[in-house]
C-alpha cells in the first residue's frame, strides 16, 4: 500500500496544498481572532531576510526609517474623501479606552497617509526641506472578510514609504524609482519571481492616488498576485492637510507626494511561486538557512558536522547544523525538504571513512557524493545555479501561460483556464474591464507593447494583463 503524500498534491487542490505547506513547514498558524496569524520562527526568518534586503534598497534610494502611532484620530481619515471611502469597509475603530468612551473614536492604522501628512505639514516649511523621504516598518489592520494566511489577513506586517517633493516630476520619478530599483530588483534578483511591472487602471488605483504602479507575479496555479505597489498621490493629501512649502520664488506651493509598500503577502507569493509537492523551495539569496549540515548517526559524524558548519559560516554561508541524531534521519530530511532549505550536506560514518558528504539539492532535486574538502568552493556555485533556476522557471511559466488575445471572451477564457491574457487596452476599455469583473477576472495592470510601463492609461499600444487573482 502506497504511503499517503505529506502534502495534498498541487494538481489535486492548490489551496489545500498551500495550507498544508504552511502547517507542515511550520511557517505560520491561525491567530485567536479570525483573520489574524501567528508567524512561526522559520516563517519569520524568511520575513526578516525580506526586510533586510528591502531595507538596504530603500535606504539606497535615500529614504530614512521612522515610526508613527498605531492609533489615528477618525477625523484624519475624513479629510481626504476618496481615501476614507476606499478604506471604510476595512477599518477597525476603537470607541472605548481605559473603561470610558472616547471623545473621538480612533482608527487602528490601515495605512498611514493621513497621520504622516499631518506631521509633514508641520515639518515642511521651505523648498530646502524637500524632498522629505520617510519609510516605516509596521503592522496594519484591514478587517478581512475572506482571510488566508500571508495573503489576506486582518493584521499584517509591511513597510510603507511616504515622500513629499517640490514638483510633480520629482514625485513621479521617485515613485518609478521605488517601483523599479527597489521592488523589482528585490523580487527578481532575490525572490527569483519574474514579476510584470505595470500601471493600474483607474478602477484598481489606490484610494486617493493619481497613479498606481504595480508588480504582478504569476503563481503556480496561474493566478496573479499583486506583490507590491508604488503610488503617485499628486497634491490630494497636501490639499487636505495643507502641506505647503515656500518655493525659491517666494511663493507658497503644495507638495507633491508618493506612498509605496510591500507586505508579508510576499511570503505567500514565495510559497506559491516556487513550492512543489514536496514543500517550499527557498531562493538561496533569500534563505536565512542556505545549507543545513546533517549528521546521520554517530558521535564522530556529530563532531564533523559541527566543524564543517563553523567552516562554512566563516565563508559567509548561512548554515544550520542538524546534529539531532536521537531523531530519525528520514524524518529530519523530510522536515528540511518541506522548509525548502536549498542544500543539505549529509554525513554518516561511511561518508567519514571516504572523506565525502552527500549533497542533496532541493531546487533541482537529486543527490551526489562530494569531497568534504571541496564544499567551501562548491557550495557558492551551487547556490547561484539554483537561484538562477528558480527565476528561469518563474519566467518560463509566465511566458508559456500568457496568451495574446483580441476579444473580451478570449481574455476571460484564458484567465479562467489558469493563465494570463494580453489584450489591447483600446479593445477592452473600462466597459470590458467591468464585464470581466462579473466573471471574477480583473485587469491586473497596463503595460506597453515592449513591456515597459506606459505614461498614461490610454498611451498608444497599451496592453492590459488580464487574470484571476488572489
Amino acid at each position: 500500500m502506497a504511503k499517503a503524500p505529506v502534502l495534498t498534491p498541487q494538481a489535486e487542490d492548490f489551496p489545500r496544498w498551500y495550507q498544508d505547506l504552511i502547517n507542515k513547514a511550520e511557517l505560520a498558524d491561525n491567530g485567536p481572532v479570525r483573520g489574524t496569524m501567528v508567524i512561526r520562527p522559520y516563517g519569520y526568518g524568511l520575513w526578516e531576510r525580506m526586510q533586510q534586503e528591502m531595507d538596504a534598497r530603500i535606504k539606497d534610494a535615500g529614504a530614512q526609517n521612522a515610526y508613527f502611532p498605531l492609533f489615528i484620530p477618525q477625523s484624519y481619515l475624513t479629510r481626504e474623501a476618496e481615501h476614507v471611502e476606499g478604506f471604510a469597509p476595512e477599518l477597525a475603530v476603537v470607541t472605548h479606552g481605559g473603561g470610558k468612551e472616547l471623545e473621538e473614536p480612533v482608527v487602528v492604522r490601515p495605512t498611514s497617509e493621513t497621520i504622516i501628512n499631518d506631521y509633514f505639514s508641520k515639518w515642511v516649511q521651505s523648498y530646502r526641506d524637500l524632498p522629505l523621504l520617510i519609510n516605516q516598518w509596521a503592522n496594519v489592520v484591514r478587517w478581512e472578510m475572506r482571510p488566508r494566511v500571508f495573503l489576506r489577513t486582518s493584521e499584517f506586517l509591511w513597510q510603507e514609504g511616504h515622500t513629499a517633493h517640490a514638483s510633480y516630476e520629482d514625485a513621479r520619478d521617485y515613485a518609478a524609482r521605488i517601483h523599479k530599483d527597489v521592488y523589482a530588483d528585490f523580487m527578481v534578483n532575490v525572490l527569483g519571481i519574474d514579476v510584470v511591472l505595470g500601471r493600474k487602471t483607474a478602477k484598481e488605483r489606490f484610494a486617493g492616488a493619481i497613479n498606481t504602479l504595480t508588480l504582478e507575479g504569476m503563481m503556480g496555479d496561474g493566478k496573479a498576485l499583486q506583490m507590491g505597489t508604488s503610488h503617485e498621490l499628486g497634491t490630494n493629501f497636501a490639499k487636505a492637510f495643507n502641506t505647503q512649502y515656500l518655493s525659491k520664488d517666494g511663493k507658497q506651493e503644495l507638495v507633491w507626494q508618493t506612498s509605496w509598500g510591500v507586505s508579508t503577502r510576499m511570503v505567500g507569493g514565495l510559497i506559491m511561486s516556487h513550492g512543489d509537492d514536496n514543500g517550499l523551495r527557498v531562493p538561496p539569496r533569500l534563505a536565512h538557512v542556505q545549507v543545513v549540515v546533517m549528521a546521520i548517526k554517530g558521535d564522530e559524524a556529530v563532531a564533523k558536522v559541527r566543524e564543517i558548519g563553523a567552516r562554512l559560516k566563516a565563508l559567509g554561508i548561512r548554515v544550520q547544523v542538524d546534529d539531532r541524531v536521537d531523531t530519525p534521519f528520514g524524518r529530519r530530511a523530510v522536515d528540511w525538504e518541506l522548509k525548502g532549505v536549498p542544500v543539505r550536506v549529509e554525513i554518516g560514518p561511511r561518508d567519514l571513512e571516504a572523506g565525502t558528504a552527500m549533497l542533496a539539492r532541493r531546487i533541482p532535486g537529486g543527490k551526489e557524493p562530494v569531497s568534504i574538502d571541496a564544499l567551501g568552493e562548491l557550495l557558492p556555485k551551487v547556490l547561484e545555479e539554483d537561484q538562477a533556476q528558480l527565476l528561469r522557471e518563474s519566467r518560463e511559466r509566465r511566458e508559456s501561460r500568457t496568451s495574446d488575445v483580441n476579444t473580451l471572451e478570449e481574455a476571460a477564457e484564458a484567465a479562467t483556464a489558469g493563465g494570463w491574457a494580453r489584450i489591447p487596452w483600446a479593445t477592452l476599455g473600462t466597459e470590458g474591464e467591468a464585464k470581466l469583473a462579473e466573471q471574477a477576472v480583473s485587469v491586473r495592470c497596463l503595460v506597453a507593447e515592449d513591456g515597459s510601463v506606459p505614461d498614461t492609461d490610454d498611451a498608444p499600444g497599451t496592453v492590459a494583463i488580464v487574470a484571476r487573482s488572489y
